[in-house]
C-alpha cells in the first residue's frame, strides 16, 4: 500500500486523502487519558508530518484537470463528513472536560488547544475548499465549519477580497515585505471583520440593498456563531464559552499563519492609475510535498488555486519551478519559522528578492510596493 493518489492505470485514488481523520483518534486519546498524550496532536502535524515528507518526497504528477465530478465522490464525501465529525469532536470534548474529566488547568488548555490544532488544520482548510464551490450544500457546511471557530466572515473576506486583490493593498491577508508574523496577525484580525462588511455591502449596493438587509450573510455568519456559543454554554456555562473560544483561537492562529506564508512578499505589478496585473500562478509559493499536501488536501498547491479558484483539491496542479516561487518544504515548518520573524526575513527576503529579478527585472525601484504607498486597485472597497 502506497500513498499514491492514482492507481495503477492512472485513475485517481481517494483513500490517501482521508488520513486526516487520523487526527480523531488523537484527539479521542488525549480527551480520555490526558497526559502525555496530548502532546501526539502537534506532534503529529508539526513533526511526524514534516518528517515523512523529507522522507517520501514530492509528488510532482498532475491529474487531468477535466476529470468529471461524477468520479471525485470519495473526495467530496470527505470534506462533506468532516462537519458533523468535527462538531463531536468539539462539543463531545467540552462535555468530558467540564462534566466528567478531572484535569488539571494546564492540561485542560492542551487539550483545547489540540482541539484547535485539528480545528484550524484540518477543519479550515476543508472549509475552504467547500465554500469555494457553488452548491448551496456545500457551501453552507463551509459556513458551518467556519462558525466552530467563530470566523465566519472569512468566507466573505477570501471570496470577495483575497482572491480579486490578492498581492495588492486592498487584500488584508497578503503578508507585505519584512512585515513579521505577529504584525501581520495583529492587523488582519483588527481589519478583516471590516473589510469583509465593506466587500458585501458594495455587494449589496450593486443590487440597490442596504447592507443592515436580511440576505447579507454577516448575519448568517453572526448568526450560527451565536449559536454554537450558546450550545458551549448550555454544556459548560461560561467555562465552557471559554473553552470554545480558545479553541477558535488556536484555529485562526493556524489560518493566519498558513495565510502569511502562501503570498509573503509577493507583489502583482502596478500598470499605474490603480490598475494591476492579472493573478498570476508566480503570485504565490508553492509546495509539492506528498505527505502535507495529503493532510492539507492540495491546498499547498496554491498557485493553480488562485489561478482556477473553483476547481476541486484532487485536481490542483503543480507548477514547474521556473514558472512559481517554491517553498523548500511543505507549510508546517513554514509555519513553524513565520513564528521566528528574525529567521522568516533572513531565510525569506533573499527569497523575495530573487523572485523580484526573476519575475519583474524591469521594475529598479520597489520603495512604493515596501512602504505600502501604491494605490488600491480600482473597484476595491
Amino acid at each position: 500500500m502506497t500513498l499514491s493518489t492514482t492507481d495503477s492505470k492512472g485513475r485517481l485514488n481517494a483513500w490517501p486523502y482521508w488520513m486526516t481523520l487520523t487526527f480523531v483518534p488523537l484527539v479521542v486519546l488525549a480527551v480520555l487519558f490526558g497526559g502525555w498524550t496530548i502532546l501526539l496532536i502537534p506532534i503529529y502535524g508539526w513533526v511526524l508530518m514534516p518528517l515523512l515528507d523529507a522522507v517520501v518526497g514530492k509528488d510532482l504528477r498532475n491529474p487531468d484537470p477535466e476529470t468529471p465530478d461524477a468520479e471525485l465522490f470519495w473526495f467530496r464525501l470527505l470534506t462533506c463528513i468532516w462537519f458533523p465529525v468535527q462538531f463531536a469532536l468539539v462539543f463531545g470534548t467540552l462535555y468530558y472536560l467540564t462534566r466528567v474529566g478531572q484535569y488539571s488547568t494546564l492540561e485542560t488548555l492542551g487539550i483545547m488547544f489540540g482541539i484547535g490544532v485539528t480545528t484550524g488544520t484540518v477543519g479550515i482548510v476543508y472549509a475552504h475548499e467547500l465554500f469555494h464551490k457553488s452548491n448551496r450544500v456545500e457551501r453552507g457546511l463551509g459556513d458551518l465549519l467556519m462558525a466552530l471557530v467563530l470566523y465566519g466572515h472569512f468566507r466573505t473576506e477570501h471570496l470577495l477580497v483575497h482572491h480579486p486583490y490578492v498581492g495588492t493593498p486592498r487584500d488584508t491577508v497578503t503578508a507585505r515585505y519584512n512585515e513579521g508574523f505577529h504584525r501581520a496577525y495583529a492587523r488582519i484580525l483588527l481589519t478583516g471583520f471590516g473589510s469583509a462588511w465593506r466587500a458585501e455591502k458594495a455587494m449589496l449596493a450593486r443590487r440597490k440593498r442596504s447592507p443592515w438587509h436580511l440576505s447579507n450573510p454577516i448575519w448568517k455568519y453572526l448568526g450560527l456563531q451565536s449559536t454554537f456559543l450558546a450550545i458551549a454554554f448550555g454544556i459548560g456555562g461560561w467555562a465552557g464559552v471559554g473553552l470554545f473560544v480558545f479553541q477558535a483561537f488556536v484555529a485562526i492562529w493556524q489560518l493566519e499563519l498558513t495565510n502569511y506564508v502562501e503570498h509573503y512578499g509577493l507583489t502583482r505589478k502596478h500598470l499605474g492609475d490603480g490598475k494591476y496585473e492579472p493573478v498570476r500562478p508566480h503570485h504565490s509559493w508553492d509546495s509539492a510535498h506528498r505527505v502535507s499536501g495529503l493532510l492539507l488536501i492540495n491546498l499547498q498547491r496554491h498557485a493553480d488555486h488562485h489561478v482556477h479558484p473553483m476547481r476541486r483539491f484532487p485536481l490542483l496542479q503543480v507548477y514547474d519551478e521556473s514558472e512559481v516561487p517554491m517553498l523548500p518544504t511543505g507549510y508546517p515548518p513554514m509555519t513553524a519559522l513565520a513564528m521566528i520573524p528574525l529567521l522568516w526575513r533572513r531565510v525569506f527576503n533573499p527569497r523575495v528578492r530573487a523572485w523580484r529579478k526573476k519575475f519583474y527585472p524591469e521594475i529598479e525601484d520597489w520603495s512604493a510596493y515596501k512602504n505600502g504607498t501604491l494605490p488600491k486597485p480600482k473597484g476595491a472597497g
